[in-house]
């Protein structure tokens, strides 16, 4: 009890610190990521914009970034990284490969929502007239909004389990606090607590996501 005493303090700042990068990341994820997917999918129906190269451009862009490990990820982009954030450690310096990490993820999470839409719904409204903007916005959208919410938290829970990798090179957040005094210090207490505390964000964040979800369900 007194270990996790002394070590609170420690704690409350990596969550904060984990907290800022998840929020960073889940905002560019679903900034680029929307679009990204929505690209993927009506370059690949032959319904509403088919552009067969142009998919498969992107398709392979999303596929490469999305091969990677994320270990591998966040050396490689370092320069660029330390480049755009005027630092070369912290919270905000690890977001950027974060967010790269999780564009294509979810990107490819809302590409699969959409392929959920009924083809006769998507039929239905282009023999009214609707424009392809107009079926956007108004059929694919909210048709797979409940695929694009479970998206979205499966996206924030990817982010997190990243960025406690980040750790690694001094992304800072739980990861790093697990690393730093957990691992290298052999403080055993300080790594059940970061794993737990790990374990209990997930579940908040997972329950979040299921009672958006019910409650699209039941719209």
């Amino acid at each position: 009890m007194q270990r996790l005493a002394e070590i609170a303090p420690l704690l409350y700042r990596a969550l904060l610190e984990t907290t800022l990068m998840v929020s960073i990341s889940i905002f560019f994820a679903v900034l680029i990521g929307l679009p990204l997917g929505i690209l993927l999918y009506i370059t690949a129906n032959p319904l509403l914009f088919r552009i067969k190269p142009l998919n498969q451009v992107l398709g392979a862009i999303t596929n490469v970034i999305r091969s990677f490990p994320f270990i591998i990820l966040i050396v490689a982009i370092m320069p660029v990284a330390t480049w755009l954030t005027n630092s070369s450690h912290g919270p905000v310096f690890a977001s950027v490969a974060l967010s790269i990490a999780a564009v294509p993820l979810f990107a490819r999470l809302v590409e699969t929502s959409f392929n959920g839409v009924g083809k006769g719904v998507i039929e239905a409204s282009i023999a009214g007239g609707a424009s392809l903007i107009l079926i956007i916005t108004d059929v694919l959208i909210p048709e797979a909004k409940r695929g694009i919410t479970q998206g979205i938290t499966l996206t924030i829970i990817s982010i997190i389990a990243f960025s406690a990798t980040a750790g690694v090179v001094g992304g800072g957040g739980i990861g790093d606090l697990a690393i730093r005094y957990g691992y290298y210090r052999y403080d055993t207490v300080t790594m059940i607590a970061t794993v737990v505390a790990l374990v209990i964000i997930v579940q908040l964040v997972q329950l979040i996501g299921d009672f958006l979800t019910r409650r699209q369900e039941g719209n």
